[in-house]
């Protein structure tokens, strides 16, 4: 009897020496991703939460920082200039996402053709993407310039001189457009090369098996290219996203949240307030803020794409 249970159990014993072996090389995989998404990501989130529960400036005080629990929170949703902030880069997040991904893909169907010097345009394209956002802005700073820019002289010489000078960087109308056009152009590389490679992991044989069965060309991108890149799509839409609620450069150099606080964001707003105002824990608040909308926003995108099937 019991020589008959020792048998019986051996496999057993087997199977959960394997499975138990699997879970520690699934963990050994896993462990580098966790220890970066702990270092980076969840310990700083938890010090700015904890810091936005404070009255914490930037440079010590003699007196005590004192917890204050949600009170920046309260001050932050009284305050109109966040609202500002918010309603802005919420208007240049939706004019950014077709104008650069747009662009972008439109770019990476061009270079995917069989053009000649095809990996030297392909390098050109994103030479954009790798110049620093310093160097653009000085150099669209003077593009924009009002009213003898090159923009404006372009414009007056097209249209006959029917077209005034356009201010575009002193104009409230004007200012979070121009943004928009700068930073499509500066950083559309990006997204280009990620599509590039999204059209470059389509297999050959699904366009030929199109051909055969007489779907032009029309057909063939539609039911061929694009659902190929549906989750380039995606990712491609999710960074945009976090890209445009983290603008900040262009503002500071170019307008610096003017005029009229047109181009004010959330970004430029918690900068000034924890370096300029000297308050810490306020603008921790702020970050901690735009982290949660930024999240909500991925998760919302990624369930709405999943649901339309795109």
């Amino acid at each position: 009897m019991v020589m008959q249970q020792s048998t019986s159990s051996r496999p057993a014993r087997m199977a959960l020496r394997r499975d138990k072996g699997r879970l520690m090389q699934e963990a050994a995989m896993l462990a580098p991703a966790v220890i970066l998404l702990t270092v980076f990501l969840i310990v700083p989130f938890l010090l700015s939460f904890w810091t936005a529960m404070t009255n914490q400036p930037l440079v010590p005080r003699p007196t005590p920082v004192r917890f204050i629990w949600f009170n920046n929170f309260i001050r932050i949703f009284k305050d109109d200039l966040f609202w500002t902030a918010l309603w802005n880069v919420s208007r240049f997040t939706f004019w950014i996402i077709p104008a650069q991904c747009g662009l972008a893909f439109a770019t990476a169907l061009l270079l995917h053709q069989n053009l000649p010097f095809r990996n030297l345009l392909r390098g050109m394209f994103f030479l954009p993407a790798i110049t620093s956002m310093v160097v653009v802005c000085v150099i669209w700073g003077t593009l924009f310039q009002y009213p003898t820019g090159p923009f404006n002289q372009i414009l007056g010489f097209l249209s006959g001189g029917a077209i005034q000078p356009i201010d575009w960087l002193g104009d409230p109308e004007w200012a979070m457009f121009s943004l928009v056009l700068l930073s499509a152009w500066q950083a559309y590389g990006f997204q280009m090369i990620v599509y590039l490679a999204g059209l470059q992991g389509i297999p050959d044989e699904l366009y030929d098996a199109a051909k055969i069965d007489g779907a032009n060309a029309l057909r063939r991108f539609w039911h061929v290219t694009m659902p190929g890149l549906r989750p380039t799509h995606v990712f491609v839409l999710v960074i945009t996203t976090i890209q445009a609620f983290k603008l900040y450069t262009q503002v500071a150099i170019l307008t610096q949240g003017g005029p009229k606080s047109s181009t004010e964001t959330v970004v430029h707003y918690m900068v000034r307030a924890g370096f300029e105002e000297q308050k810490m824990g306020y603008a921790s608040a702020v970050s901690v803020i735009l982290f949660v909308i930024v999240l909500i926003i991925a998760l919302i995108q990624r369930q709405l794409l999943r649901r339309f099937d795109v």
